[in-house]
Protein backbone atom coordinates (compact mmCIF):
# COMPACT_ATOMS: atom_id res chain seq x y z
CA UNK A 1 0.00 0.00 0.00
CA UNK A 2 1.15 3.80 -0.68
CA UNK A 3 2.26 4.61 2.63
CA UNK A 4 0.58 8.73 2.51
CA UNK A 5 3.83 11.26 2.47
CA UNK A 6 0.91 14.06 2.45
CA UNK A 7 -2.23 14.06 4.34
CA UNK A 8 -5.13 16.54 2.96
CA UNK A 9 -5.58 17.87 6.25
CA UNK A 10 -1.94 19.26 6.62
CA UNK A 11 -1.81 21.01 3.04
CA UNK A 12 -0.98 24.70 3.10
CA UNK A 13 -3.89 27.05 2.53
CA UNK A 14 -4.29 28.34 -1.14
CA UNK A 15 -4.67 24.29 -2.89
CA UNK A 16 -5.34 24.19 -6.21
CA UNK A 17 -7.29 20.94 -6.93
CA UNK A 18 -8.33 19.75 -10.53
CA UNK A 19 -10.79 17.75 -11.94
CA UNK A 20 -9.25 15.98 -14.97
CA UNK A 21 -11.69 15.27 -18.23
CA UNK A 22 -10.97 14.85 -21.27
CA UNK A 23 -14.18 15.72 -22.58
CA UNK A 24 -13.80 19.49 -21.61
CA UNK A 25 -9.29 18.90 -22.28
CA UNK A 26 -10.43 20.45 -26.41
CA UNK A 27 -9.09 17.44 -28.09
CA UNK A 28 -5.97 16.65 -25.31
CA UNK A 29 -5.76 13.24 -23.32
CA UNK A 30 -6.11 12.97 -19.36
CA UNK A 31 -2.22 12.29 -19.10
CA UNK A 32 -2.13 15.70 -21.68
CA UNK A 33 -3.89 17.26 -19.04
CA UNK A 34 -1.93 15.79 -16.06
CA UNK A 35 1.35 16.56 -17.05
CA UNK A 36 0.42 19.98 -18.18
CA UNK A 37 -1.59 20.76 -15.08
CA UNK A 38 1.69 19.33 -12.49
CA UNK A 39 4.22 22.05 -14.64
CA UNK A 40 1.57 24.66 -13.93
CA UNK A 41 1.81 23.75 -9.97
CA UNK A 42 -1.33 21.57 -9.06
CA UNK A 43 -2.03 20.45 -5.73
CA UNK A 44 -4.48 17.83 -6.15
CA UNK A 45 -6.12 16.28 -8.87
CA UNK A 46 -9.09 14.27 -9.61
CA UNK A 47 -9.93 11.83 -12.30
CA UNK A 48 -13.10 12.00 -13.46
CA UNK A 49 -13.93 10.19 -16.51
CA UNK A 50 -17.35 8.68 -17.22
CA UNK A 51 -16.90 7.28 -20.36
CA UNK A 52 -14.43 4.71 -20.14
CA UNK A 53 -14.81 0.99 -19.43
CA UNK A 54 -13.48 -0.30 -16.18
CA UNK A 55 -10.03 -1.50 -17.48
CA UNK A 56 -9.29 1.80 -19.37
CA UNK A 57 -9.63 3.35 -16.20
CA UNK A 58 -7.64 0.95 -14.14
CA UNK A 59 -4.89 1.61 -17.08
CA UNK A 60 -5.45 5.41 -16.90
CA UNK A 61 -5.43 5.31 -13.47
CA UNK A 62 -2.18 3.67 -12.24
CA UNK A 63 -0.52 5.98 -15.21
CA UNK A 64 -1.97 8.93 -13.21
CA UNK A 65 -1.21 7.61 -9.74
CA UNK A 66 2.46 7.37 -10.82
CA UNK A 67 3.02 10.84 -12.15
CA UNK A 68 1.08 12.20 -9.40
CA UNK A 69 3.52 10.07 -6.56
CA UNK A 70 6.48 11.42 -8.62
CA UNK A 71 5.56 15.24 -8.13
CA UNK A 72 3.89 15.23 -4.83
CA UNK A 73 0.89 15.58 -6.29
CA UNK A 74 -2.26 13.99 -4.63
CA UNK A 75 -4.34 11.59 -6.32
CA UNK A 76 -8.02 11.41 -6.00
CA UNK A 77 -10.65 8.67 -7.81
CA UNK A 78 -13.75 10.12 -8.68
CA UNK A 79 -17.08 8.08 -7.62
CA UNK A 80 -15.35 4.42 -7.31
CA UNK A 81 -13.77 3.70 -3.97
CA UNK A 82 -12.64 0.32 -5.13
CA UNK A 83 -10.63 2.01 -8.19
CA UNK A 84 -9.08 4.35 -5.90
CA UNK A 85 -7.52 1.07 -3.85
CA UNK A 86 -6.94 -0.74 -7.46
CA UNK A 87 -4.58 1.89 -8.67
CA UNK A 88 -3.47 3.18 -5.79
CA UNK A 89 -4.55 6.64 -5.38
CA UNK A 90 -4.74 9.00 -2.16
CA UNK A 91 -8.10 8.57 -1.84
CA UNK A 92 -11.79 8.75 -3.48
CA UNK A 93 -14.14 11.81 -3.90
CA UNK A 94 -18.08 11.20 -3.52
CA UNK A 95 -21.07 12.88 -5.09
CA UNK A 96 -24.21 13.17 -3.04
CA UNK A 97 -25.48 11.15 -5.81
CA UNK A 98 -22.63 8.37 -5.32
CA UNK A 99 -23.61 8.08 -1.77
CA UNK A 100 -26.56 6.28 -3.14
CA UNK A 101 -24.63 3.62 -4.07
CA UNK A 102 -21.32 3.67 -1.50
CA UNK A 103 -21.52 5.33 1.74
CA UNK A 104 -18.55 7.54 3.41
CA UNK A 105 -18.50 4.22 5.42
CA UNK A 106 -18.33 1.94 3.04
CA UNK A 107 -16.12 3.69 1.08
CA UNK A 108 -14.10 4.37 4.47
CA UNK A 109 -14.37 0.46 5.32
CA UNK A 110 -13.27 -0.28 1.43
CA UNK A 111 -9.88 2.42 1.42
CA UNK A 112 -8.69 1.74 4.76
CA UNK A 113 -8.35 4.92 7.64
CA UNK A 114 -4.99 6.51 5.61
CA UNK A 115 -6.51 7.29 2.60
CA UNK A 116 -8.41 10.29 1.62
CA UNK A 117 -12.37 10.75 1.46
CA UNK A 118 -13.65 14.09 -0.12
CA UNK A 119 -17.31 14.97 -0.58
CA UNK A 120 -19.15 17.03 -2.73
CA UNK A 121 -21.97 19.62 -1.15
CA UNK A 122 -24.43 22.06 -3.03
CA UNK A 123 -26.00 23.75 0.12
CA UNK A 124 -25.46 25.23 3.65
CA UNK A 125 -27.11 22.24 4.96
CA UNK A 126 -25.51 19.09 2.77
CA UNK A 127 -22.47 20.85 3.89
CA UNK A 128 -23.05 21.03 7.67
CA UNK A 129 -24.69 17.17 7.18
CA UNK A 130 -21.34 15.97 5.37
CA UNK A 131 -19.72 17.98 7.83
CA UNK A 132 -20.29 15.42 10.57
CA UNK A 133 -18.82 12.36 8.34
CA UNK A 134 -15.53 10.62 8.33
CA UNK A 135 -14.16 12.90 5.60
CA UNK A 136 -11.30 14.90 4.91
CA UNK A 137 -12.36 17.02 3.06
CA UNK A 138 -15.28 19.19 1.31
CA UNK A 139 -16.54 20.51 -1.68
CA UNK A 140 -19.07 23.23 -2.39
CA UNK A 141 -20.96 24.74 -5.37
CA UNK A 142 -21.21 25.34 -8.02
CA UNK A 143 -20.09 28.98 -6.60
CA UNK A 144 -21.16 30.41 -10.32
CA UNK A 145 -22.80 28.81 -13.54
CA UNK A 146 -21.46 26.36 -15.46
CA UNK A 147 -22.49 25.11 -18.39
CA UNK A 148 -23.62 21.70 -16.56
CA UNK A 149 -25.57 22.96 -13.52
CA UNK A 150 -28.93 24.69 -14.20
CA UNK A 151 -28.19 26.37 -10.48
CA UNK A 152 -25.37 28.28 -8.89
CA UNK A 153 -24.98 29.07 -4.83
CA UNK A 154 -23.53 32.23 -5.43
CA UNK A 155 -20.72 34.31 -2.98
CA UNK A 156 -22.80 34.64 0.42
CA UNK A 157 -22.06 31.44 2.35
CA UNK A 158 -18.30 31.11 1.55
CA UNK A 159 -17.68 33.00 5.26
CA UNK A 160 -19.95 30.74 6.96
CA UNK A 161 -19.02 27.19 5.93
CA UNK A 162 -15.44 28.84 5.78
CA UNK A 163 -15.64 29.56 9.75
CA UNK A 164 -17.69 26.61 10.36
CA UNK A 165 -15.98 23.86 9.00
CA UNK A 166 -12.95 22.34 10.93
CA UNK A 167 -11.40 20.57 7.27
CA UNK A 168 -10.35 22.16 4.23
CA UNK A 169 -13.13 23.33 1.99
CA UNK A 170 -12.70 23.43 -1.78
CA UNK A 171 -14.85 25.65 -3.60
CA UNK A 172 -15.83 24.97 -7.11
CA UNK A 173 -17.96 25.86 -10.23
CA UNK A 174 -17.76 28.16 -12.71
CA UNK A 175 -14.61 29.88 -11.13
CA UNK A 176 -12.02 31.57 -13.18
CA UNK A 177 -9.68 34.07 -13.55
CA UNK A 178 -12.30 36.82 -13.87
CA UNK A 179 -14.04 36.18 -10.93
CA UNK A 180 -11.78 34.47 -8.46
CA UNK A 181 -11.02 36.96 -6.17
CA UNK A 182 -14.59 37.55 -5.44
CA UNK A 183 -14.92 33.84 -3.85
CA UNK A 184 -10.94 34.58 -2.52
CA UNK A 185 -12.36 37.56 -0.58
CA UNK A 186 -14.95 36.22 0.89
CA UNK A 187 -12.73 33.90 2.78
CA UNK A 188 -11.86 30.70 0.57
CA UNK A 189 -8.57 29.49 0.53
CA UNK A 190 -8.79 26.42 -1.95
CA UNK A 191 -10.22 26.31 -5.15
CA UNK A 192 -11.18 23.56 -7.38
CA UNK A 193 -11.76 23.50 -11.73
CA UNK A 194 -12.26 21.85 -14.34
CA UNK A 195 -13.16 24.22 -17.31
CA UNK A 196 -11.03 27.18 -16.04
CA UNK A 197 -8.01 24.56 -16.54
CA UNK A 198 -8.88 22.13 -18.81
CA UNK A 199 -10.38 24.56 -21.73
CA UNK A 200 -7.24 26.73 -21.42
CA UNK A 201 -5.12 26.98 -24.63
CA UNK A 202 -2.18 26.18 -22.42
CA UNK A 203 -2.64 24.28 -19.45
CA UNK A 204 0.37 24.78 -17.97
CA UNK A 205 0.29 28.09 -17.78
CA UNK A 206 -3.33 28.77 -16.37
CA UNK A 207 -2.65 26.52 -13.67
CA UNK A 208 0.38 28.56 -12.71
CA UNK A 209 -2.06 31.59 -12.99
CA UNK A 210 -4.42 30.09 -10.66
CA UNK A 211 -1.59 29.38 -8.20
CA UNK A 212 -0.34 32.85 -8.50
CA UNK A 213 -3.58 34.17 -7.46
CA UNK A 214 -4.15 31.57 -4.80
CA UNK A 215 -0.46 32.16 -3.37
CA UNK A 216 -0.74 36.29 -3.39
CA UNK A 217 -4.10 36.14 -1.92
CA UNK A 218 -2.84 33.78 1.00
CA UNK A 219 0.15 35.91 1.65
CA UNK A 220 -1.96 38.52 2.12
CA UNK A 221 -4.11 37.06 4.54
CA UNK A 222 -1.65 36.01 6.61
CA UNK A 223 0.50 39.48 6.67
CA UNK A 224 -3.12 41.12 8.38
Amino acid sequence: MNKMKKKIRGIKSGSLYLVVSEEYGNGRSAIEIVEAAIAGGVDILQLREKKKSGQELIELGTKIAKLCRDSGVIFIVNDDPMLAKRVDADGVHLGQEDMGRFSVEMARDAIGPDRIIGVSTHSLEEFKKSSADDVDYLAFGPIFQTKTKTYCIGTKEIKEIVEFSARPVFFIGGIDLSNIDNVLDEGACNIALIRGITEAANISVRTKEFKEKLNKHNKAKRRA
